[in-house]
């Protein structure tokens, strides 16, 4: 007995998605803080500001800087004049700031931006069409 095979052609439709609000909320979180330049933070290659020798903008002593994460910058100020990223180094215990001409009581401002406070929620979903799908015989 023979084995007969049907044969058929189709065409089909991808489905569509249309609509859908995403709503993004950015909500930064900077700190400032505050430390003058002393003899003993100068040396022959570079400047070191410990940790402890910063303010916070409440005018209290910190201990430690804040660690940065992926969702954060930092910007340094030196006699009120931004510094190129490069001429710093921000750990936890200290800023260290590249060979540059500075003074005894000269102010530095370390401003820390963390963007870690940023959410995103599907507000309004999408409506997807189900494919078509036509079969000829």
């Amino acid at each position: 007995m023979p084995v007969i095979k049907p044969v058929y052609t189709a065409v089909s439709t991808a489905p569509v998605a249309t609509g859908g609000v995403i709503t993004t909320s950015v909500n930064p979180v900077v700190s400032r803080y505050f430390a003058a330049i002393t003899a003993g933070m100068i040396g022959a290659t570079v400047t070191t500001i410990p940790a402890a020798s910063f303010v916070d903008d409440a005018d209290d002593p910190i201990t430690v800087l804040p660690a940065l994460t992926a969702d954060d910058y930092a910007n340094v100020y030196i006699n009120g004049v931004l510094q190129q990223s490069a001429l710093s180094t921000l750990s936890t215990t200290d800023l260290v700031l590249a060979a540059i001409d500075i003074s005894v009581g000269v102010p530095v401002l370390l401003e820390i931006a963390s963007f870690s406070n940023t959410t995103s929620d599907l507000t309004t979903p999408p409506t997807i069409s189900a494919p078509t799908i036509t079969i000829f015989t």
